[in-house]
C-alpha cells in the first residue's frame, strides 16, 4: 500500500471507531442519563464540571457548551480542587466528574471530598466499578470498547464519548428551558454570529444615503441622485409614501428602448410596488428576503415612513454570511 492510501485507511478506521463509540453511547440513556438532567434543570445552583488530563479539557468544553446555552456552570480542574479551589462549590451546586478510569490519584482524594461537602455528584466514566462510579449518586457511562489510537492508549474514542455524552446533557437542557435563538444571542454577541442573531435592518442604514425623487422628478435628475447615492437604486416618493424605485437595471433598459429621455420623469420609469423590509426585522431575514427574489436591494420602512435602502453588498461587508 503506497503512503497516500495508508493514511487515508488510518484515517478512516480513527473515523469509524469514534463513531461506533458514539452509537454505543444510545445504550447508555437511561434513568441515570434522566435524573442528572432533572436534577440539573431544577438546581438553584450551578454546575460543576471537573475532570484531570484530557478530560479536564473535555470538561472545559462542556461548560463552555453549557455557559452559552442557559445554564450556569463552572470549570473545576481536579488537581487545583484539592488545593484551594474547592472554596468555589456552593451548597446547591451539582458536580460531574469526568475520568475514563475513575481511578486517578486526583480523583481518590476529590470524591470523599464531596461527599462531605453533600453535593451531588455525577460520575462521567468509562469504569462503572471504579473509586469515582461508586461514590457518586449517578454516572453517565461513556464506557468505549476501544480508543482510535492504534496502541488503543491515547485518550480518542473516550474523550469523544464524554463530549458526545456533554452535549447529549447540554441539548436536553436547552429544549426543557425552551432556549430560543432570541436567548442564545444575548450569550453570543460578538462576530457574525452575533451579527446574524441581533443585527437589525436600522442598525444598517447610513441616513446620510437616502436616495429619494418625486415621481415627476426628471429621469436626468433621478439619474443624478442615484449616481451621488451610490446605492444604484433610489426610492420614488409621493406623500411620504414609497410608490416606487429606479434602479441601475431600469435605467438601462430605459436607454436600450428610447433614444431620447427628454420628458420622461421618474414615474414613467419606475418599478411600482417595490420589496419592502421592517426597519426592525433582523439584517439575516432581509438576506434571505434578497436571495429568494433574487435582488440586491431592499426599501426599508418604519411605521410606511421611507428610512433608507438596504444594500446586499454592504450585508455582505458585515460579515453575515
Amino acid at each position: 500500500m503506497n503512503l497516500s492510501k495508508s493514511i487515508e485507511a488510518i484515517a478512516k478506521k480513527t473515523i469509524t471507531t469514534e463513531s461506533k463509540a458514539i452509537t454505543k453511547l444510545l445504550d447508555f440513556i437511561n434513568d441515570d442519563f434522566v435524573k442528572t438532567v432533572e436534577l440539573i434543570y431544577n438546581t438553584r445552583g450551578r454546575l460543576i464540571v471537573t475532570g484531570i488530563g484530557k478530560s479536564a479539557i473535555i470538561a472545559q468544553k462542556i461548560v463552555a457548551t453549557m455557559n452559552s446555552t442557559g445554564t450556569p456552570s463552572m470549570f473545576l480542574h481536579a488537581s487545583e480542587a484539592i488545593h484551594g479551589d474547592l472554596g468555589m462549590v456552593q451548597q446547591d451546586d451539582i458536580l460531574i466528574c469526568i475520568s475514563k478510569s475513575g481511578n486517578s490519584p486526583e480523583i481518590k482524594v476529590l470524591v470523599p471530598i464531596i461527599q462531605r461537602f453533600g453535593n451531588i455528584l455525577i460520575a462521567m466514566t468509562g469504569n462503572r466499578t471504579s473509586f469515582l462510579a461508586k461514590g457518586a449518586h449517578y454516572v453517565l457511562d461513556t464506557t468505549v470498547e476501544e480508543e482510535a489510537c492504534t496502541l488503543n492508549l491515547a485518550p480518542t474514542s473516550s474523550t469523544t464519548a464524554q463530549l458526545v455524552m456533554g452535549d447529549a446533557v447540554a441539548v436536553c437542557l436547552m429544549e426543557l428551558r425552551n432556549f430560543k435563538s432570541e436567548d442564545f444571542a444575548k450569550y453570543h454577541p460578538g462576530g457574525a454570529l452575533g451579527k446574524k442573531l441581533l443585527l437589525q435592518v436600522k442598525d444598517m442604514l447610513e441616513h446620510s444615503l437616502k436616495p429619494m425623487v418625486g415621481p415627476e422628478t426628471s429621469v436626468k435628475q433621478a439619474i443624478f441622485e442615484i449616481s451621488e447615492k451610490r446605492l444604484g437604486v433610489t426610492a420614488v416618493v409621493e406623500n411620504d409614501k414609497v410608490i416606487g424605485i429606479i434602479t441601475d437595471g431600469d435605467i438601462r433598459r430605459m436607454l436600450n428602448e428610447r433614444d431620447s429621455i427628454t420628458g420622461l420623469t421618474a414615474r414613467d420609469i419606475m418599478t411600482k410596488n417595490p420589496k419592502t423590509v421592517k426597519a426592525t426585522d433582523m439584517v439575516v431575514d432581509a438576506l434571505n428576503f434578497l436571495e429568494d427574489f433574487s435582488i440586491t436591494q431592499l426599501v426599508v420602512l418604519d411605521n410606511d415612513q421611507y428610512k433608507g435602502i438596504l444594500h446586499l453588498h454592504d450585508i455582505l461587508k458585515e460579515g453575515i454570511v
